[in-house]
């Protein structure tokens, strides 16, 4: 219990009970909670939308991306910040230019970078989910049973790939990624995407499956090849673009 308690201390700002003398062991090991604890926001978007719903779906929306925001403290919105400000002053490869990379990931200040990516964010998700609760919206609920379960496990893989990309992406620094490059992980990882592989094709449709394997892949080429390694920012930064990418899918497919 332990384990899954950290887990949602450090993904979420849910009230959770105190836990004394944590070691990294049992940081590390609560990765493997991370796709219960995207389950869990899941359930939370969708009892927002809902209830927003009975207004109108924009409104809905606007609840939800608000409760996706508040319930994580913006932790990911802030590794995609930061990673926007990094890359745009390391100019180029990032293997030129590791040390402005790595200085500006830390910086605690926002640039334009951050800014731009930031707003590109939250209105590509507020968009997107007002779209798929106003599709084939249900009379009772005012959203449709769809659009529903996408709130349910869009976290939750968005949050398994946090934990593939910490064992297939080596570190660049010491920190919160490295303490996901355990592969100590690595038979959760395939248990839990084989658990929302059946839950997908079950639940929304074979090509949404197919297409959230591939946006988690493609965020790890992405970091293989553009930055050569990963921190914990480029983690939280793929949880948010990988959740975008998967609303965008199933808007244009579902």
């Amino acid at each position: 219990m332990r384990g899954l308690i950290l887990a949602f201390q450090f993904l979420t700002r849910l009230p959770m009970p105190t836990l004394p003398d944590v070691q990294k062991e049992e940081f590390t090991g609560s990765a493997m909670w991370f796709p219960v604890v995207g389950l869990t926001i899941g359930v939370l978007l969708v009892v927002t939308a809902i209830l927003g719903s009975q207004a109108n779906h924009w409104v809905a929306a606007l609840l939800v991306v608000v409760l996706w925001v508040a319930v994580t403290g913006a932790l990911h919105l802030d590794g995609a910040a930061d990673l926007a400000d990094a890359l745009g002053a390391s100019h180029g490869r990032v293997e030129d230019h590791r040390e402005t990379f790595l200085a500006v990931l830390k910086d605690p200040h926002v640039g334009t970078f951050a800014v731009v990516v930031l707003l590109s964010i939250v209105l590509s998700k507020l968009v997107l989910v007002a779209y798929l609760l106003e599709s084939g919206a249900s009379v009772e609920s005012g959203v449709s049973i769809q659009s529903c379960w996408l709130l349910l496990l869009v976290p939750a893989w968005a949050r398994l790939g946090a934990v593939y990309w910490g064992q297939t992406v080596k570190p660049l620094a010491d920190g919160h990624g490295d303490s996901f490059s355990n592969q100590s992980l690595h038979d959760y990882v395939w248990f839990w995407a084989l658990a929302l592989v059946v839950l997908s094709v079950l639940l929304l449709s074979f090509w949404f499956t197919v297409l959230a394997i591939l946006s988690l892949f493609l965020w790890g080429v992405f970091l293989q090849r553009r930055i050569g390694g990963m921190t914990g920012d480029c983690l939280g930064a793929g949880i948010e673009y990988c959740e975008c990418a998967m609303l965008l899918a199933a808007a244009l497919i579902l």
